[in-house]
């Protein structure tokens, strides 16, 4: 069901232009493809001082097309201001009716730039959706944006959707200097093997140049066990239902080993899997307690739940979350399956907060530990 029709006048303008206003600069944030609210939970979280003055970001407005998802991010980011969010297709969206903003935040879909898949790119369907990002830099213009997705993005289309992608978003706007970087989140306290690429634009006439935060775990990263048990989940969390496991799903976990998939394990011939083609690691895969869970999914059937490495069971969306660092006080809306895609399809707020802390920092002319981006359009690839 729609969330909202359209903003009303008196909301276009909450929140002063990014500008001094009592020694604070808020930066009022737009989003597209807002998903549940990982990347706007990590904006609102994000926050600097310096010289006695206050850089933060406030929301503005997002967009998403799924009704639970806008429900969630109602629930937990804008509860008095859901007007704010839109349930729309992208494709149909009046960019007229929202409000002004000066930062920008997109994580637009990665099916089609996915490992797996065709791996479309552009020509795919969901591929084409970033230029809806590339239109709204072009309409407000905005200090600085963010734009995330999948490390196989730099592959798709030989590699040329990548360059006509970061081509485009150079040009967008005023113009903006971009800092594009393949992120491993397991390296900056994130307790999951998550590589997301992150495109940061600054706008060229502010004269500010994006660098990538310093790694903070790279040598020692935060394990599942410590994730998921320290502390304990509260016994009355919201999304903890578990799912009610098959008698051959559950004989089949008792042989597979922590760190061991479907395919590796020494599985007797009755609970082997009969699968013909890609035999994925992640089918029936444990976690590995003294590791980072790898990558928590939003799609899939069968075998890709993400699996305890002690109880013979899939983890329960609450479990899932915590791999992806939302707080156990974090609502999420819908039926079981429909949160497990929308927490699988999330940004993790901490890595978002992270790189908002950044930007933030950036933008109040704060150095911070940084390290080469892996991924320059400044470099001869672009």
């Amino acid at each position: 069901m729609p969330i909202v029709a359209e903003i009303s006048r008196s909301q276009r303008s909450v929140h002063p232009s990014d500008g001094k206003s009592n020694g604070v600069h808020i930066f009022r944030l737009g989003e597209l493809f807002c998903g549940p609210g990982g990347m706007a939970l990590g904006a609102l979280n994000a926050g600097v001082n310096h010289d006695g003055e206050q850089y933060k970001i406030a929301h503005a407005w997002a967009t998403d097309y799924d009704s639970d998802t806008c429900e969630t991010y109602i629930k937990n980011i804008c509860p008095s201001s859901s007007g704010t969010v839109i349930c729309r297709d992208v494709r149909t969206l009046d960019c007229s009716i929202l409000p002004e903003i000066d930062a920008f935040a997109y994580g637009f879909p990665c099916n089609d730039f996915s490992i797996v898949g065709e791996k479309k790119g552009v020509e795919g369907k969901f591929g084409p959706l970033y230029q809806y990002g590339v239109k709204a830099l072009n309409k407000f213009k905005p200090k600085f944006f963010i734009a995330e997705n999948v490390g196989g993005i730099t592959s798709a289309n030989e590699g040329n959707a990548f360059q006509r992608i970061v081509r485009e978003l150079e040009a967008s706007g005023n113009g903006y200097d971009l800092s594009i970087n393949l992120y491993k989140f397991e390296e900056y306290g994130i307790p999951q093997a998550r590589h997301r690429v992150i495109i940061v634009g600054m706008e060229k006439r502010l004269g500010r140049i994006f660098k990538v935060p310093r790694p903070t775990t790279l040598n020692h990263p935060v394990s599942c066990r410590v994730a998921l048990e320290q502390p304990s989940i509260p016994p009355n969390a919201n999304n903890q239902e578990r799912t009610a496991q098959s008698k051959n799903v559950v004989e089949r976990l008792k042989f597979i080993r922590p760190g061991e998939n479907a395919w590796n394990a020494q599985l007797p011939p009755h609970l082997k899997l009969n699968v013909k083609g890609a035999k994925l690691s992640q089918i029936y895969k444990r976690l590995d307690p003294q590791k980072p869970a790898y990558t928590i999914t939003g799609s899939g059937g069968g075998g890709t739940h993400v699996y305890h490495w002690e109880e013979p069971r899939a983890l329960t969306n609450r479990e899932r979350a915590r791999l992806q660092t939302f707080p156990d006080n974090f609502e999420f809306c819908g039926a079981k399956e429909s949160v497990r895609k929308q927490i699988g399809m999330a940004v993790s707020p901490k890595m978002a907060e992270i790189i908002f802390n950044a930007a933030l920092k950036t933008m109040a002319g704060i150095e911070y530990p940084c390290v080469p981006s892996s991924l320059s359009s400044q470099s001869r690839l672009f």
